[in-house]
């Protein structure tokens, strides 16, 4: 939803509605969620969806990127340092580094969220030689360019009661001009309305997930995302039985949040803005 006054407004992208905007290889489709088309102006977000077996070759792109897998198994290979990912792990690669990925499975499909930090997707085909080395399930090295968070050893942390989040990439973990992470709410988990002094991209990658934003409510799972522009008030709420995971990506360099009113949320009291008083913030 975007407001006809120019300000804007959040973005809901339901994937289930989507169709693939590009094929860069058989077997291969990658969606955009979360782009300069829904106002987005720091960063850009979507998934790729890879069959059995297929591959995208050597590229490269002009800014920051960040694949987090959400199922199957991948096999990344940069600059001929191969590594191999499962779901919930994330590798993040700098401006300029040439890198390929292939389904590594071959009788399930590939499913990973990708991040930019641009609002304009592109990518620049390689036809570089690298001398190959297997890494497998090892991580990079110091010295290398890439990073890479494994979920089941990433440093867990509890910003609300039964919300456990993990830091995948940022500032500190080698990104630049984007971060982000995974959350997952037990059952009757939820986050306290706060807002952002950055743009935010929120996919529903397990279960299903209760957004509200100055309140306006929404039902969100099967990746369906939500684009918050900066400054405005919402909250994520798990309201069934069962568990509900997000992937989260800030147009920022590390995360940060300010908790304001539930009300602002829920909608009984307007949100002012730039106007708010700091005492509001309470």
């Amino acid at each position: 939803m975007t407001e006809a006054s120019g300000v804007v407004k959040e973005t809901i992208v339901p994937a289930s509605a989507r169709e693939a905007q590009i094929h860069p290889a058989p077997g291969v489709g990658v969606y955009f969620f979360v782009t300069e088309s829904c106002g987005a102006r720091g960063f850009s977000t979507g998934i790729a969806r890879f069959s059995p077996g297929a591959y995208v070759g050597y590229h490269s792109h002009p800014f920051n990127e960040a694949v987090t897998i959400v199922a199957g198994r991948a096999r990344f290979v940069v600059e001929g340092r191969g590594y191999r990912l499962h779901a919930g792990d994330c590798i993040h690669f700098p401006a300029g580094v040439a890198h390929m990925v292939r389904n590594d499975r071959p009788a399930s499909e590939l499913v990973a969220h990708w991040a930019f930090s641009d609002p304009n997707p592109t990518r620049l085909d390689s036809e570089q030689v690298f001398h190959g080395e297997e890494r497998g399930e090892g991580n990079p090295k110091e010295a290398d360019p890439e990073t890479i968070v494994r979920y089941a050893h990433g440093a867990v942390y509890e910003p609300a009661k039964n919300a456990f989040f993990l830091d995948l990439f940022s500032r500190r973990l080698g990104a630049k001009g984007i971060c982000g992470g995974h959350g997952r709410f037990l059952p009757g988990a939820s986050l306290p309305c706060h807002i952002h002094d950055f743009e935010e991209s929120i996919t529903i990658v397990d279960g299903t997930a209760i957004c509200y934003v100055e309140g306006r409510r929404y039902e969100l799972s099967g990746c369906d995302t939500a684009y918050i522009p900066k400054g405005i008030p919402h909250r994520l709420l798990n309201q069934t039985s069962s568990d509900m995971s997000m992937i989260w990506v800030y147009a920022a360099d590390e995360p940060d949040q300010r908790i304001v009113n539930t009300r602002y949320c829920s909608g009984e009291v307007v949100w002012p803005g730039a106007a708010l008083a700091e005492d509001e913030t309470a």
